[in-house]
């Protein structure tokens, strides 16, 4: 059977993740013999600082992924912010495809497209976060032969997706992010068999094809993305289809990929906006029913007096437990460290 090397290392990271890149590119040697992609979870505008920090750390080069740029042994490639990263043959792509689990760039997609391209010369490492982003795209790389790395749980400032990842998927190789340089170091140096990666699944191919390129939603139809669900999606209110039942994967007809996990977080987040709008209207509505109040007196008529201050006080009743309510949630979502950190990286 031909021998190769695994050639690549894809790196999936949200809350916590910048201090766990830090330790983990600090322990790469020089003379890497992989390229190295990452995904670090970032809001949509501005630009990201990742790749300076990155080369601070560590003795790689690092920079901002391009489309059509190759993949480079010794170099960290980077997920610009609202762009996803794939993998395509020997290159990068960048895509603005439909965000999954409400991000993007989103760790799946790089995953995902990797265990593609690569097959078992890829080797897929989660790291800190919240959640379950990346998980189906690790199920994908240890589908098609590749190697699932895991930081420990308990090193992680944010454990939630490590800990998912080792739910879900096969790992042998959980580390300290301070061990994960040396670890991948000598894994990509042990020989692979390139022609035992089994084939690459259907909807695994379509659900890629979705990702980098818009046309691609267009050429999948529902029955194909899966069966429909009782579920809409949070980003365009349409309906999902359960691409994976058993492990409670969406996806809706725009493209739109949610883990079961990032949909319940996704519909609480809207829950919340919902009342704290409630909330508003209530207040504004015992506003007006005071101004309303004094108008009637102007008018010397006590039957709207007295129903306006009806309103007034009902509102204001039901303004005080609302905003009891949601400020206690708050409070209890703050204490649990629920809530994805944001980064300027």
């Amino acid at each position: 059977m031909p021998q190769a090397h695994a050639d690549l290392i894809v790196v999936g990271a949200s809350a916590g993740g910048v201090e766990a890149l830090r330790d983990l590119v600090a322990g790469l040697p020089p003379d890497l013999p992989a390229a190295v992609a990452v995904v670090l979870h970032l809001p949509a505008g501005g630009t990201s600082a990742l790749p300076q920090i990155i080369r601070r750390a560590g003795p790689l080069p690092a920079v901002s992924a391009r489309s059509g740029m190759p993949l480079t042994r010794g170099r960290v490639h980077v997920a610009p912010p609202d762009h996803h990263l794939l993998v395509v043959e020997d290159r990068f792509v960048l895509s603005h495809g439909p965000a999954e689990n409400g991000h993007r760039p989103a760790i799946d997609v790089l995953f995902r497209s990797a265990a593609i391209a690569g097959g078992p010369r890829v080797v897929g490492v989660i790291l800190s976060g919240v959640l379950d982003d990346g998980v189906a795209g690790l199920v994908a790389i240890r589908t098609r032969g590749g190697t699932a790395v895991v930081q420990d749980p308990d090193d992680a400032l944010y454990a939630g997706m490590p800990e998912n990842a080792l739910r879900h998927v096969e790992t042998t190789h959980v580390r300290p992010a301070a061990e994960l340089g040396p670890l991948l170091a000598g894994l990509v140096r042990d020989p692979v068999g390139v022609t035992a990666a089994p084939p690459v699944p259907a909807r695994l191919a379509q659900e890629n094809r979705i990702a980098r390129d818009l046309r691609g939603v267009l050429e999948v139809d529902a029955h194909m993305i899966g069966e429909a669900s009782e579920y809409s999606c949070p980003d365009c209110n349409g309906v999902l289809n359960e691409v994976e039942p058993d492990s409670l994967r969406f996806r809706c007809q725009i493209g739109h990929a949610w883990s079961a996990e990032a949909l319940a977080q996704a519909q609480g987040d809207a829950f919340e906006k919902a009342l704290w709008t409630a909330l508003r209207t209530l207040e504004e509505k015992a506003s007006l029913s005071h101004r309303m109040v004094e108008t009637a007196r102007g008018w010397g008529d006590q039957r709207r007096i007295d129903r306006y201050l009806g309103l007034a006080e009902e509102s204001t009743r039901a303004a005080t437990v609302l905003r009891d309510f949601l400020l206690s949630s708050l409070s209890r979502s703050r204490d649990e460290s629920s809530d994805v950190e944001s980064t300027g990286l």
